[in-house]
């Protein structure tokens, strides 16, 4: 049997291929002492050619390939797959090939991925682990020999000639070492001998006298190419303790910030979330590609090349799938009122600037708890998306957002319930956030089960506050006079948003009106069909003198006033 490679002119795709042919085997049930040691590292004893190929594989690190003669038709050939050619695989999957993937075939068409997955019909062993983190290509030959003694031991048989093809022989790599790269990457003077005897245990060969040494790298350390991985070498066994402490220069010029803008808001959003009572989670950075178009993701250039799992397969557009998942599984665990919360990444295409770092977080509660039970724990109640809201408010005011240029608007991304979301933004043109109920179809695309609240914000969109002429913090402002509170019940059509009520009364007099609240909204019997009733907390802190009540009145008026001609709201009679 001959093996040939064709790669034109690309044959560094497989330098090399060796082939024996073992007649007369005898295949059967492996020996215990093989079965126990496949067992020992989570392996299934198959037969023993096959637990042959495994053990090498794993015992020394040289995948191998056990093809069944009978099954195969004339010589093989390594190529490169053709377009419409396919494989049925050991995983039970038939695979569709083209030219950027290389097959072992015989002449009636595909037998295996090469270094990756047998075929079932000729049971090789699964070999692409290995082949991705680097084996020793000087080992080929020594790793055929040494399977083929296992295969006479083990079923007898009679080998014939090994079929190279190809070029085995590894040429040496050959790396220039100057002694001075030690101090000078690491702080450590350290012995020429001392340096040749650690190398020299690693199987590193070492010629050359004085500065500049010629070291040969051992066949199975692909991972070392040049100077600087010979010191890592050094250094790994000499002990990272031995490395000289050495402080930067600070200079003269004061110390400038070591955290980013977006890394304090990140570590603020964290604490503020942290501190009402959400648990961090930390999810998958990747969802299927059902749930990331599900929630505004899914582009072709998000797709991973190489998932590690067929529902990993894009990169997240946002965090709530992760958490949603997290909270199913506690709630199919037992736990059923989890609020969970996660600041990272999320992405929206594949430049820099779409990679963007969001704050989310998710709460769930299925009813509320009747009776006393046995816990001294307050009871939980249904969870709706005034607590998603709150959460998202805490989030921004935690990370520097200016609280009285917020904006509320009813609605969201089609992933919340139309119903019962909103937006925060800043204006039309920057939008903070989003907070609601998810939505039934969202819930079912994530198996999950509601109800389920959930926010997002990103925190990248928070505008930076305008720069101060000093650090220093300014000098507190506190008022020996008592404030002075008073309330307004506005009547506006059920159109107007409160929150337009409250910007109006706040623009009267933005030193003097320290807070604005609503704290009733009422429809029903005296308010006319179509109309709705909002009522406000005003409180006036005075700050040079008591406010006559005279004052009072006039900056009263002036309320009504602007809310009349922003919102056309009245006094309630």
């Amino acid at each position: 049997m001959k093996v040939t490679l064709d790669f034109g002119t690309t044959p560094s795709l497989c330098p090399a291929f060796a082939l024996r042919l073992v007649r007369g085997v005898k295949n059967g049930p492996s020996p215990a002492w093989l079965q126990r040691r496949l067992v020992a590292i989570g392996l299934r004893p198959i037969n023993a050619l096959v637990d042959t190929t495994n053990f090498i594989t794993y015992d020394r690190g040289r995948p191998l390939h056990v093809f069944d003669a009978a099954k195969l038709h004339g010589n093989l050939t390594v190529r490169r797959a053709r377009d419409g050619e396919t494989l049925l695989a050991l995983d039970g999957k038939r695979y569709a090939l083209d030219p950027t993937i290389c097959v072992i075939a015989d002449e009636t068409g595909v037998e295996s991925l090469a270094g990756i997955m047998g075929g079932e019909a000729t049971g090789n062993s699964d070999a692409r682990y290995r082949f991705e983190r680097g084996v020793d290509p000087a080992f080929m030959l020594p790793g055929l020999e040494l399977a083929t003694r296992m295969v006479l031991d083990l079923c007898g048989g009679e080998p014939s000639e090994v079929t190279v093809a190809g070029t085995p022989e590894v040429p040496a790599r050959i790396i220039d070492f100057p002694l001075d790269e030690l101090p000078r990457l690491t702080g450590l003077t350290v012995d020429q001998r001392e340096v040749e005897r650690v190398l020299g245990r690693l199987g590193f060969s070492v010629a050359g006298t004085g500065k500049n040494l010629k070291v040969t790298v051992p066949s199975w350390r692909g991972d070392v190419e040049g100077k600087a991985d010979l010191v890592e070498e050094v250094v790994r066994i000499l002990g990272v303790d031995r490395v000289p402490a050495t402080p930067f220069d600070r200079g003269d010029a004061p110390r400038k910030p070591v955290l980013t803008p977006i890394q304090l808001r990140t570590r603020k959003a964290r604490r503020a979330l942290a501190a009402r009572g959400l648990l961090e989670a930390v999810a998958w950075s990747f969802i299927s590609k059902a749930q990331a178009e599900l929630f505004g993701g899914g582009n072709a250039e998000l797709a991973l090349a190489n998932p590690i799992a067929s529902d990993l397969s894009d990169m997240r557009p946002s965090l709530i799938p992760g958490l949603a998942a997290a909270a199913q599984k506690n709630a199919d665990r037992g736990f059923a009122d989890v609020a969970l919360f996660e600041v990272g990444q999320v992405f929206r295409g594949d430049r820099p600037q779409d990679q963007l770092t969001a704050a989310s977080g998710v709460r769930r509660a299925l009813a509320k708890v009747t009776g006393i039970g046995r816990s001294w724990s307050p009871p939980a109640g249904e969870v709706d998306a005034f607590d998603a809201k709150a959460d998202a408010l805490a989030v921004l005011a935690a990370a520097g957002a200016p609280a009285q240029a917020l904006q509320v608007v009813p609605g969201g991304p089609p992933w919340f319930h139309p119903g019962r979301s909103g937006t925060i933004q800043i204006g039309p043109q920057n939008v903070l956030g989003h907070f609601g109920e998810l939505h039934p179809r969202a819930l079912e695309a994530l198996d999950a089960e509601g109800p389920l609240v959930a926010f997002e914000v990103i925190l990248e969109n928070i505008p930076q506050p305008k720069a101060r002429a000093t650090r220093a913090r300014p000098v507190l402002e506190l008022s020996p006079f008592q404030p002075v509170e008073r309330d307004f019940a506005f009547v506006v059509d059920r159109t107007v948003k409160a929150a337009d009520i409250l910007r109006a009364t706040q623009s009267v007099d933005r030193k003097l009106i320290t807070n604005v609240t609503v704290f009733d909204v009422y429809e029903g019997e005296g308010i006319e069909p179509g109309k709705k009733s909002i009522a406000i907390t005003v409180t006036l802190q005075p700050r040079e003198k008591t406010m006559t009540d005279a004052e009072i009145e006039a900056v009263a008026a002036k309320i009504v006033a602007e809310v009349g001609k922003r919102t056309g709201g009245v006094l309630r009679a």
